[in-house]
């Protein structure tokens, strides 16, 4: 009994040392602060201002090349928007359920993320680019960085091998090689956040087919 109590007390003072050090550090921001004098704020603000017109003209930029839109393309089309734009591309099939699933995800990421251009490409209108990439199973998303393939999420494994993954389970997994920024935890994954699981990688296959638990239209 003695021994918990002395713990316990022991943890309550490592406790008020972090605090101690947190606030401390809290004070002496705020005071580095009080010490700016008005040409000192100024430029505090004009570096801030000139922050926001570069990232401005940045948002620009991405609308003119037709980020913010998610279209779909042709083979032609593809290599034009890979030489100025990182691209997350889902190769997919009409008649696929999982492949619409994917669209409603994909269209909401696309409004928020300005920094890639989303796109999509039918299998059986592109047979060069789909043989030339790889993809052998539908759905599939390429994700393309300074013109380079860095990584592809083959049907729905990485995503909980299930059709009800949130949007934001998506975003993180399409933000591991920064083709898209991501601001939260990536060590966490949303969706696995609760659940403990852990990610599995799909193999790869032979032919193009349908992920095997996609249900078919």
């Amino acid at each position: 009994m003695a021994c918990a109590a002395s713990e316990a007390k022991a943890q309550e003072e490592v406790a008020k040392k972090v605090l101690n050090v947190v606030e401390e550090q809290i004070d002496a921001q705020l005071e580095k602060l009080n010490r700016l004098d008005g040409d000192e704020l100024e430029l505090l603000r004009q570096k801030r201002l000139e922050t926001l017109r570069t990232e401005d003209k940045q948002k620009r930029d991405w609308l003119r090349l037709g980020h913010g839109e998610y279209d779909e393309v042709d083979e032609r089309e593809f290599f034009n928007i890979t030489k100025n734009s990182n691209v997350i591309v889902h190769f997919y099939k009409p008649s696929s359920t999982r492949c619409q699933i994917l669209d409603k995800h994909l269209k909401e990421l696309t409004r928020k993320h300005l920094e890639a251009k989303f796109i999509k490409m039918n299998v059986e209108k592109c047979p060069f680019i789909t043989l030339r990439l790889n993809v052998s199973i539908i759905p599939t998303i390429i994700l393309i960085k300074d013109n380079v393939t860095v990584d592809k999420i083959v049907g729905f494994t990485d995503l909980g091998n299930c059709d009800n993954f949130s949007t934001e389970m998506l975003e993180w997994r399409l933000s591991r090689f920064e083709v898209i920024k991501y601001d939260d935890d990536m060590g966490c994954p949303p969706d696995y956040a609760k659940s403990r699981q852990k990610i599995r990688v799909i193999p790869k296959k032979g032919s193009i087919r349908e992920d095997s638990d996609s249900s078919s239209d």
